[in-house]
């Protein structure tokens, strides 16, 4: 389950002679082409999560979508930037979460009951989960092979994890993989959905709400325009 970098590389190669220089009995030599430079990746920014949170989420959302034909790694797609900047906005600093108290004990129908803001609950949470992979296979999160994430990870969603954070594994298990699915399909203004590739894998088509005309023009026939985010109209 866990993604692994595939490399998709096409490689072009042409040759030939000028069809003037042939024509004149002359040897035409093409001179050698200058490779284009590498294009330079994109500077990774942080707001919020730490090196050792950035590298959990990572593994984590690389291990819940893996790279395979349909779309790149979790991390390919920006989830975790997603995460980050979710983090550090009103989301992580609770908000619109009423926070006075008191905080008993919650049913999990009743949904997040915590004192913690969310940014402090995923930061236990990361903290907690990387202990409990300690204890249990010797070394943190990120450092597990494919096979021990996906086993951690649902270790964590079945409740087989033990946690002591003063929340559940399959509470924490449950608000990120929630996170990580908003990410994923969520506008790619927001960091995530990278090159739009969850809509383009179910065909959604983004941000316009009207296809009056377009359901003139496609009646009985195939969609077949790309998505648009807010960034297309702005």
């Amino acid at each position: 389950m866990a993604g692994e970098e595939l490399p998709r590389r096409d490689f072009l190669k042409t040759a030939g002679l000028g069809t003037a220089a042939a024509l004149a009995g002359g040897v035409a030599t093409a001179a050698p082409a200058e490779a284009a430079p590498a294009a330079a990746p994109e500077p990774e920014i942080w707001l919020t999560l730490t090196p050792t949170e950035q590298a959990f989420v990572k593994a984590a959302v690389d291990t819940i979508i893996p790279a395979d034909e349909l779309t790149p790694s979790g991390t390919d797609c920006g989830l975790a930037t997603f995460i980050d900047r979710q983090l550090a906005g009103g989301f992580g600093n609770g908000a619109r979460l009423y926070r006075e108290g008191p905080f008993p004990q919650g049913k999990p129908e009743l949904g997040y009951q915590l004192p913690l803001t969310p940014r402090e609950f995923f930061r236990t949470g990361f903290a907690a989960a990387n202990e409990w992979a300690k204890k249990t296979y010797g070394k943190e999160f990120d450092r597990l092979a494919p096979a021990e994430r996906e086993q951690a990870l649902t270790a964590m969603e079945t409740g087989k994890a033990d946690f002591n954070a003063g929340f559940t594994a399959v509470f924490f298990f449950d608000n990120f993989l929630q996170l990580a699915m908003e990410g994923f399909f969520a506008d790619p203004i927001y960091g995530g959905n990278k090159d739009k590739v969850a809509w383009k894998m179910i065909g959604f088509p983004g941000l316009p709400a009207s296809y009056r005309e377009e359901i003139r023009t496609y009646f009985n026939k195939k969609y077949d325009k790309g998505p648009l985010s807010i960034a297309d109209f702005s």
